[in-house]
């Protein structure tokens, strides 16, 4: 095992006893958790003892046996439920072991473990529940299975997967169930997963599958699909080749496969083949769409056509889209406030109007981009909310003495943020059937901000359902720092704080997967290219975490985003999140644009979703620090194609 630092055992030194064997608490527990993340069972054990005073003797206890649970026997697992029974790490515990017996197929004991499980939030125990009840009790869940299965994100774990084949092999789900999850994972590149959806239905396909996907104009030029299973494989081919060819694709399944397909699977091809035309914003797009049958379209498709449709004005093919969506996407606030949109335009009658203001007041008056849009349209005010209520001495002592709430803010104080926000998570959201109450929750999320945990601050407050407290959801920590330096690089200090917001939740030492980091989430080269432009000689590269090192840069960075886009707010947030050359391409060729549509059609989900979140945020804090009604639309303002005049820089990272 590593020594202890020689500074931590200056510190130990230097303090009280008292004091002393805190820090040397801490140093076992922290040194634990290295053991765990190393699979070290053995150090785990001879540690263990010295922490069974500590705070988090829960965690302690919960890594040394989670490191060895599969061998470990039934009477350590029970005295480990027994010992820390209401603890969020009892039912992490359970949960893994409710894993291991899903795994083993040993069904007895896992329905005995399963009727104590509180958190019922892992994808594979429910898949496992749900196996277990078609194989053990022969019941049918075939809806929930084929929800939880197509939702699957990977192949990693056989708990969907069985249940689908568990039902499949029962009759409860058809060859079509199985081949959709196949397509849906061949979709979205995920091919080992579909090749396990295959092999349920097609065993004898393996033989195909490697030219499917790795090869589809070769397949598709070659094979004949006259049988039921050369049909789907051509579904995929033409699945994987729009991946790479859209127009190849359109020109093969009109030349070869069409005469071949049913009329869903000619409707899946083109909604693909439309989908990925889209992605790139070509005129190609609404015709590929034409071919397919709305009804038989999946809900990603329909959404695609919505948005390409909106960006060439055509409102009728958009509502045409949204009305063909299932009622669960019909029902996002997305599809809500397009759909009043489609139902508003020029032309339509006093009834349809009627319905879109409907439409509008079922989602206005939240803190979301289309509440917010769909509460403008409706000329109610955007304004900031009354406070409610003051915390009384006594909600705000029970937040305190929480152990759960108390061991997760100790762990992030001890740079455990992980599983700080995990117990937090859980003893807010899980520990009792359905969550914490209004009150309760806007108690951990005031302890959470006297803590300067902003992230679990703004993430608690939010779960509240009636009672809302906007200066929880969006606080304004370093507030100085960041007003000072909004104004005087001359950026509206609303949509700095907005953005941070979204980029870090104010964890001023936070780390993404790709290198970002700090307050406002700078890569490294971006932060070196803009330290020079903004006069930052004597910039290290460890200095991007710094505080006031890091506003500096990130509002010297956006504010050369925003002038050369114009002022433009939404493609400026664009362009921090997925840099500034995708922005320039999602532009329209034509007239200008209203910015919701165009952001609506962002390629990229997540950047999609980031700048909407961006700009909501803003319109909330320029109503706290204005204290003044705003308005999202006059923010937004209009996209339209770049003017030669305009003289954008191309240089930026």
């Amino acid at each position: 095992m590593n020594q202890l630092p020689v500074l931590l055992l200056t510190l130990i030194l230097s303090l009280g006893t008292g004091h002393a064997q805190s820090v040397v608490g801490d140093a076992v527990i922290l040194r634990m958790n290295e053991a765990f993340q190393k699979n070290d069972s053995q150090a785990l054990t001879e540690l263990l003892p010295r922490a069974e005073q500590h705070l988090l003797a829960p965690w302690a206890a919960y890594w040394e046996l989670r490191t060895r649970l599969d061998r470990a026997s039934n009477v350590e697992i029970n005295d480990f439920l027994r010992r820390y029974a209401g603890t969020y790490q009892e039912d992490r515990l359970r949960n893994d072991w409710l894993v291991i017996l899903g795994q083993r197929r040993d069904w007895t004991r896992f329905a005995a473990v399963a009727s104590d499980y509180r958190m019922n939030d892992d994808r594979d125990v429910r898949c496992y529940a749900l196996a277990m009840k078609s194989i053990v009790s022969h019941v049918n869940v075939a809806d929930e299975v084929k929800a939880q299965w197509y939702a699957q994100k990977d192949a990693a774990s056989d708990a969907c997967a069985l249940a689908a084949q568990s039902h499949h092999e029962a009759g409860y789900l058809t060859d079509a169930d199985i081949w959709r999850k196949a397509r849906l994972t061949t979709e979205a590149r995920r091919f080992p997963a579909a090749r396990l959806a295959v092999s349920m239905v097609a065993p004898q396909a393996n033989a195909f599958l490697k030219d499917v996907l790795d090869t589809p104009e070769h397949f598709l030029s070659r094979a004949t699909p006259n049988s039921p299973l050369m049909q789907e494989l051509t579904v995929l081919a033409l699945i994987r080749l729009a991946d790479s060819n859209v127009d190849m694709a359109a020109h093969l399944l009109t030349k070869r496969a069409a005469k071949y397909l049913s009329a869903a699977q000619r409707s899946w091809a083109w909604g693909v083949i439309g989908k990925q035309s889209a992605l790139t914003h070509s005129n190609s797009a609404l015709p590929y769409f034409s071919h397919a049958k709305l009804a038989l379209m999946s809900d990603e498709h329909l959404a695609w056509l919505a948005r390409m449709a909106m960006r060439h004005h055509q409102w009728h093919d958009a509502q045409d889209a949204m009305t063909a969506m299932s009622t669960e996407a019909a029902q996002q606030p997305t599809w809500v406030y397009w759909k009043a949109r489609a139902l508003s335009q020029p032309g339509k009658n006093t009834s349809d109007r009627k319905k879109a203001q409907n439409l509008l007041r079922s989602i206005a008056g939240g803190s979301g981009f289309y509440e917010l849009l769909a509460q403008e349209e409706l000329a109610l005010p955007i304004t900031a909310l009354p406070r409610p209520a003051p915390l009384t001495a006594l909600e705000k002592s029970s937040a305190k003495n929480n152990p759960g709430l108390k061991r997760a803010l100790a762990a992030i104080a001890l740079g455990l943020r992980g599983e700080g926000v995990r117990e937090w998570n859980y003893t807010t959201h899980l520990h009792t059937p359905g969550g914490m109450s209004d009150r309760e929750l806007l108690a951990a999320a005031d302890l959470a901000c006297q803590h300067a945990v902003w992230d679990r601050c703004i993430n608690t407050s939010e779960r509240t359902k009636k009672t809302i407290d906007l200066n929880q959801r969006y606080p304004m920590p370093h507030l100085q720092t960041i007003i000072q330096r909004s104004r005087a690089v001359g950026i509206d200090p609303a949509y700095v704080y907005g953005l941070i917001r979204q980029e870090s939740r104010f964890v001023t030492n936070a780390q993404s997967g790709v290198g970002a980091a700090g307050l406002m989430q700078i890569m490294p080269k971006t932060a070196q290219w803009t330290a020079k432009h903004i006069g930052l000689t004597d910039f290290k590269p460890y200095q991007i975490v710094d505080l006031d090192t890091n506003i500096a840069i990130g509002t010297g960075y956006l504010k050369l985003i925003l002038d050369t886009f114009a002022g433009s707010m939404p493609m400026a947030a664009a362009a921090y999140n997925a840099g500034p050359s995708r922005p320039r391409s999602w532009r329209s060729t034509g007239t200008a644009m209203e910015a919701a549509i165009w952001i609506e059609s962002i390629p990229f989900a997540e950047t999609r979703d980031y700048v909407k979140k961006v700009m909501a945020n803003t319109i909330l804090y320029a109503a706290n620090i204005t204290k003044k009604p705003q308005s999202i639309k006059t923010r937004l303002g209009n996209i339209g194609p770049r003017p030669s005049s305009m003289g954008e820089r191309m240089d930026l990272p």
